[in-house]
């Protein structure tokens, strides 16, 4: 099933704004910085041992103390994913690291992190798994998207670095 036929099955309303491929925050601002919400960098992270995997969603101009996120998170070292894990857990490329991705792990293998700022957003800025449109989905929609996709979430102050 496709993310839109997802959203559309389950009543949950976006807008969408098409644009060319973006690998990072700053190629996307050039192409949503109008776009209403809460603009996103997704970060796809696994323990030191490669058996936990954390999709973590903080404002895009944060930079995450992963150190610290470590600690919060009970994990002795947190370290980005390869492209292969991405691919093999949540089946997206880089650069279209995305919440809406969960809806690729039904084995729920991984773990849903969210920035406090993200979750009390009224509006989330979000790729639909490519990143050649971003949607702006209202956090009622958000809510809703992990609920059906039965992924439970935690929602804590990530640090950034100084």
């Amino acid at each position: 099933m496709s993310i839109y036929d997802f959203l559309k099955e389950h009543d949950i309303s976006y807008e969408e704004t098409k644009h060319v491929a973006v690998f990072t925050c700053e190629q996307a601002e050039e192409h949503v910085s109008d776009m209403e919400g809460f603009h996103t960098k997704n970060l796809f992270l696994r323990d030191k041992k490669g058996n936990k995997h954390y999709l973590v969603v903080v404002g895009y101009e944060k930079s995450v103390d992963l150190k610290a996120l470590a600690a919060l998170l009970g994990e002795s070292k947190l370290s980005f994913g390869s492209p292969e894990r991405l691919m093999k857990y949540l089946q997206l490329e880089p650069g279209s690291v995305t919440i809406l991705g969960i809806i690729n792990d039904p084995d729920h293998e991984v773990e849903v992190i969210l920035d406090k700022a993200m979750w009390e957003a009224d509006m989330v800025l979000s790729h639909p798994l490519i990143n050649t449109a971003t949607l702006s989905i209202a956090h009622e929609g958000i809510e809703k998207f992990l609920s059906e996709t039965g992924h439970e979430f935690k929602v804590i102050d990530i640090p950034a670095r100084d």
